[in-house]
């Protein structure tokens, strides 16, 4: 007679279940919204053979975004329904080194396009701010490249992470060189979580520092405006440009602040506190590249063009 499953057993199914459903329903959309990104400036970029540095950012921005969501999904997929996969060697380890390159290339890159904004749209009066501004076209492709290293390297630590784990979980046999490896372990997991922290709190801090200069420009030039009676489509374009860049830092500090507890959480797999920041963690690439398309006017006329069309075919069926 087969015993009949544990109340914990029972839990660890729901929990699972659960959360590959949600992780479910916010990575395809996600993965749709910015793969509609790509799409556009792809076309973009055929039919004009080139890009300006705003699109250059955002294409890189989405295709990292796209693969980011899509790995995340197979990690939870396999977790759930087949986690005897990630037991073989290559496999765990290569899906956790393609996850966390593009997770730092995506924050690397976010915080390429905030600073990208400020530079282009704030006005200050300082010689090293005027000097980006000139010659920021030609540094973009350089600062790209320099994340998308900078994110080749957290996956390399990664990497090397868990095979780490993978090779002291099979050659200790007695109780010293238990103990042993659980001391080279423990060193190795602070150092690695000391360079997720500190690359976390990098790209965090170039996002803050440049949406609150963005901010402080942009307030400036509104109170100039007032004060002029200049009340015209430039301020509310201003307004606008404002929200979008508050709405944004909100969004990247929770961001932030769920990339932290990752690390502290990073032993409880199975927490409601660990689904929320999951949650939230998910629905940010797709949310934040959402509000990027309507404040890109080439990117929202695409896709009303694509609505009205949708629509106009609905309503002929």
């Amino acid at each position: 007679m087969e015993a009949s499953p544990s109340p914990q057993q029972s839990n660890v199914t729901s929990y699972g279940a659960m959360a590959l459903a949600i992780i479910t329903l916010e990575a395809f959309p996600g993965m749709w919204i910015n793969a509609f990104i790509a799409c556009v400036l792809c076309i973009a970029w055929v039919k004009k053979k080139t890009l300006n540095s705003n699109e250059k950012i955002l294409l890189l921005l989405g295709c990292s975004r796209i693969s980011y969501l899509c790995f995340t999904w197979v990690s939870h997929f396999l977790s759930v329904l087949y986690p005897k996969y990630l037991k073989v060697h290559p496999i765990l380890q290569l899906i956790a080194t393609l996850q966390t390159f593009f997770n730092y290339s995506n924050l690397w890159v976010s915080a390429c396009l905030c600073g990208f904004y400020c530079i282009k749209i704030a006005n200050f009066r300082n010689r090293l701010f005027i000097y980006l501004k000139v010659k920021i076209d030609r540094i973009v492709p350089w600062i790209l490249l320099g994340s998308e290293i900078s994110a080749l390297a957290m996956g390399m630590v990664v990497s090397d992470l868990i095979a780490t784990v993978q090779s002291e979980n099979c050659t200790f046999t007695s109780q010293e060189n238990f103990w042993e490896a659980r001391i080279r372990m423990d060193k190795h997991f602070f150092s690695s979580y000391f360079i997720a922290g500190f690359g976390y709190a990098a790209s965090f801090m170039v996002v803050i520092f440049s949406a609150v200069c963005l901010l402080f420009s942009l307030w400036r030039h509104k109170r100039r405006m007032q004060t002029n009676s200049m009340k015209d489509l430039s301020m509310d374009a201003h307004i606008k440009a404002m929200k979008s860049v508050l709405s944004f830092l909100v969004m990247y500090s929770i961001n932030f602040v769920c990339l932290i507890l990752t690390i502290i959480y990073a032993t409880k797999k199975e927490d409601i506190m660990t689904l929320l920041i999951l949650m939230y963690l998910c629905a940010f690439p797709g949310a934040h590249s959402l509000i990027l398309i309507f404040s890109n006017p080439k990117l929202e006329k695409a896709l009303m063009k694509i609505l009205s069309w949708v629509k106009c075919d609905f309503f002929m069926k």
